[in-house]
């Protein structure tokens, strides 16, 4: 797996135990609590220890500084392009994670407080309550590198109204607290100065009782408007352009509406959609509308196959070209190959989406009771790595 350098005294996920009340805090705050695979292995231990423990009742989670989380570790995947296969035991281990996340059976509270993107709004959206304020800022920008909407998102976003999932995944349009509560993504909105005082609340109420953690939090919540300029004001025009079957009739619709008085909102979301890998465009908008008709461990497995594929670069290698013009040149001008979307044909892209063998696959546990199998360390891909040494 590819390691993370930390300082020995830097504990990157806290856990606190305090009566019936267990606190989870991501903890990289100079580097916005990205998801690293020393993160995954902590969550996972942490979420599983405290499903197990009868005294466990409530489980909060939250993120040092100014995030919540900016999603996974770009540069952890940079830096694992070679060998083959570096990152394969991470991405394992994060989908696993994310079933176990959405299935949990005691009662999560998300305090999101600032950035919460990719990969880190999987620790946000499946939990019981999700509470959200001003200054927290939601995004899926994945396709934009080469990449997908994963951990989950296939799934969540295309149960979202209309063909929102579809422009949010698309677009990475980024969407604010009062937003992400009008479209279901969080439960509750609270001002962020009310944030501490409501996460005492909760430590006092000691309880994991559903309706009683709701109360507290409506005790602070405010009843949410959107602002006028919310681009969820524009429904009727996202659902009739992103409607469309395929990326090239969503742009074409899009750049007719960008023409059309008042719709100046279009012109920067459409910019954003045409300086974004095609590769990573069209894998997300097939993912994303299969999503509609799959189940949560339907959509997780797909997606732990896409990643892989994408990872192994087997039809691009936008995704390493993507996270270098973003996070390690930082020159923003990626050079993507295939440059254009009628290059990315459908034969590749049922390439990246091909099934793998069934003992390759993501085990997700079929039986309540076996919930906890299917860990990597069973996996066919952990008897493989132990063979080779």
């Amino acid at each position: 797996m590819a390691q993370e350098v930390s300082k020995p005294d830097e504990q990157v996920v806290l856990g606190e135990e305090i009566e019936n009340v267990r606190v989870i805090t991501l903890n990289r705050p100079r580097h916005l609590n990205v998801i690293s695979s020393e993160v995954v292995s902590l969550l996972a231990k942490y979420i599983e220890k405290w499903e197990k423990d009868d005294k466990a009742e409530l489980v909060i989670i939250k993120g040092a500084g100014r995030a919540f989380s900016a999603g996974g570790d770009l540069k952890m995947f940079y830096d694992g392009r070679e060998p083959r296969d570096t990152c394969l035991e991470v991405v394992y281990r994060m989908y696993w994670l994310c079933y176990h996340i959405h299935t949990y059976q005691k009662t999560q509270v998300a305090l999101v407080h600032g950035i919460s993107m990719g990969g880190g709004a999987s620790l946000m959206v499946p939990m019981k309550f999700s509470v959200v304020t001003e200054k927290t800022v939601f995004a899926t920008p994945e396709a934009s590198i080469g990449f997908h909407t994963d951990c989950g998102f296939s799934y969540m976003l295309s149960h979202l109204p209309g063909h929102l999932g579809e422009f949010i995944a698309l677009t990475g349009a980024r969407l604010n607290g009062k937003e992400l509560v009008a479209i279901g993504m969080a439960t509750h909105y609270v001002p962020s100065e009310k944030m501490p005082e409501l996460e005492k609340r909760l430590m006092c109420l000691n309880s994991g009782d559903f309706n009683a953690v709701k109360s507290a939090i409506e005790e602070f919540s405010l009843d949410v408007k959107l602002d006028e300029e919310s681009v969820l004001n524009k429904r009727s025009t996202i659902d009739e352009c992103f409607s469309k079957d395929s990326v090239e009739e969503i742009i074409k619709s899009f750049e007719t509406e960008a023409g059309k008085e008042g719709n100046a909102w279009i012109v920067r979301l459409l910019k954003s959609l045409k300086r974004a890998s095609p590769t990573g465009l069209k894998i997300t908008f097939r993912s994303v509308r299969e999503g509609r008709n799959q189940t949560l461990a339907e959509c997780l497995k797909k997606e732990f196959k896409l990643t892989m594929n994408i990872l192994r670069t087997t039809i691009s290698n936008d995704v390493y070209e993507g996270i270098r013009a973003l996070t390690i040149d930082k020159d923003n001008a990626p050079k993507w190959d295939p440059p254009t979307l009628d290059q990315v044909s459908s034969e590749k892209l049922d390439i990246v989406f091909q099934p793998f063998k069934e003992e390759l696959e993501l085990q997700i546990p079929e039986k309540e009771e076996c919930r906890w199998d299917g860990k990597y360390e069973h996996s066919a891909y952990a008897k493989v790595t132990e063979e080779a040494k």
